[in-house]
């Protein structure tokens, strides 16, 4: 199999297995689902981001337990600055732009404001990733993402309306391999408040 098919597969399966989750009525059996599905890929599949003697492949990624009120279905508000343009070097795959589509403002007591992006490239796709207070600490210091919809990470919602469920939040590829460079969170995709939920650096010590 090319690397180009490679590829192509690998991104077919991260589509199907979020059409999965949004199939499933209970989204904490959803999650379980993405998880699942997660494992899997990056245990098994030949584009996975871990390298062949990771022990996470045995372990399965390390996540934060589902807490169902980090689960919103958020209006796509206006952008606060519609012009800007965000270019980013991907590597490989050239210069990423990212146009500004819009906001999403997160509850108390997470609060905050996250902008929401379209990438300017063939087909396109939104994007959204964030920083919070445990970048750098149980998280990637680089941030996570919650929609990349080019490549089939996609909640659900409406014409008008995103789900952001915070516990879907993932490392992006560069976490596992310096060879990947990836997109990462923008200044107006950072808040203050820690979300504790999502792909951690390492498994939860059990509890006493």
């Amino acid at each position: 199999m090319t690397a180009g098919l490679e590829l192509t597969d690998w991104r077919r399966r991260v589509a199907e297995l979020y059409a999965r989750m949004r199939a499933t009525a209970d989204p904490v059996q959803g999650h379980a689902v993405w998880r699942a599905g997660r494992d899997e890929l990056f245990r098994t599949h030949p584009q996975s981001p871990l390298g062949p003697d990771d022990s996470l492949r045995s372990t399965g990624l390390p996540y934060a337990p589902y807490d169902p009120a980090l689960r919103f279905t958020l209006p796509l508000l206006a952008a606060t600055d519609p012009e800007r343009r965000a270019e980013i070097d991907t590597g490989a795959d050239g210069v990423t732009t990212l146009a500004p589509m819009g906001r999403v403002e997160l509850p108390e007591p997470l609060g905050g404001s996250l902008d929401v992006w379209w990438l300017e490239q063939y087909g396109g796709g939104l994007f959204l990733p964030l920083r919070d207070a445990t970048s750098g600490r149980t998280t990637y210091g680089g941030g996570r993402y919650l929609l990349d919809t080019a490549k089939g990470a996609d909640l659900g919602g409406t014409a008008d309306q995103l789900v952001v469920d915070l516990n879907f939040a993932y490392h992006p590829s560069c976490r596992y391999d310096d060879r990947w460079l990836c997109p990462l969170a923008q200044p107006g995709n950072t808040i203050t408040a820690p979300v504790l939920a999502g792909e951690l650096m390492s498994h939860p010590d059990p509890a006493p």
